[in-house]
């Protein structure tokens, strides 16, 4: 991941990394609010695989990306809590 503008320019220019994903969005959170959801562990996460990135259809990326920390869809529960 990258806002850099070498990057970009390169990519721009053919000169950047041979496999990209250009994504754009946007999240309102407050400040320190997702480093502070991430140390209260409410997130899964996972290293990045770019095989999960670039060799994944989009529609398969959730249930690859569960995979690697093997889990499968059907056993995360909608509801939230603390145990």
């Amino acid at each position: 991941m990258t806002t850099s503008k070498d990057v970009l320019e390169a990519i721009a220019t053919g000169s950047g990394p041979r496999k990209v994903l250009v994504t754009l969005g946007y999240s309102a959170r407050g400040e320190g609010q997702l480093e502070s959801e991430l140390a209260e562990n409410s997130w899964l996460t996972v290293d990045a695989d770019p095989a999960v990135i670039f060799d994944t259809p989009i529609e398969e990326r959730y249930e690859k990306a569960l995979s690697l920390l093997g889990l499968q869809s059907w056993m995360l529960s909608p509801g939230a809590g603390h145990a």
